[in-house]
């Protein structure tokens, strides 16, 4: 039975996706005390990345802020996968992005803003939180973006 985070999700026309299988040695998202820590999230979808790239040559800071996005929702599918519950989100702690940005490209918060939002549409007050956009050269599989995650939770 969907809870009312997973409510919020479908009234927003999305649905939480499966777990993207780790592409090292590493988990999707682990627990420790109250946090989960998720992995660096790609934004994945089916299985595979809609679009590769730099953001500001190949990809346009509009897309970007869509996978951005994208990358909130396998972050939260990789909350679930531990926390057994959404509902058991205390508050989103801290949100890092990480943009694959042409050398002149400086809009890296805009573009993490995707993902942002969509954790204050989901999560309402619990999902403001402190954050990082970083700049990098480039990401795996040549990603235009990646979105790492620190939520605290409920005692169950």
């Amino acid at each position: 039975m969907a809870g009312a985070v997973e409510a919020k999700l479908a009234e927003l026309g999305l649905t939480l996706p499966a777990v993207v299988p780790p592409l090292a040695s590493y988990q999707p998202a682990v627990q420790s005390g109250v946090y989960v820590y998720t992995s660096g999230q790609l934004p994945m979808v089916d299985g595979k990345l809609p679009v590769t790239g730099k953001v500001g040559a190949e990809v346009t800071p509009e897309e970007a802020k869509e996978l951005a996005r994208t990358c909130a929702l396998n972050a939260l599918a990789a909350v679930k996968s531990v926390a057994g519950d959404l509902d058991r989100i205390v508050r989103v702690v801290k949100v890092v992005g990480f943009v694959a940005s042409a050398s002149d490209f400086t809009g890296q918060p805009a573009v993490i803003n995707g993902a942002s939002e969509l954790l204050g549409e989901v999560l309402g007050d619990k999902g403001v939180h402190a954050r990082s956009a970083v700049g990098v050269a480039v990401l795996p599989l040549d990603a235009p973006v990646e979105v790492e995650v620190q939520v605290e939770l409920a005692e169950a």
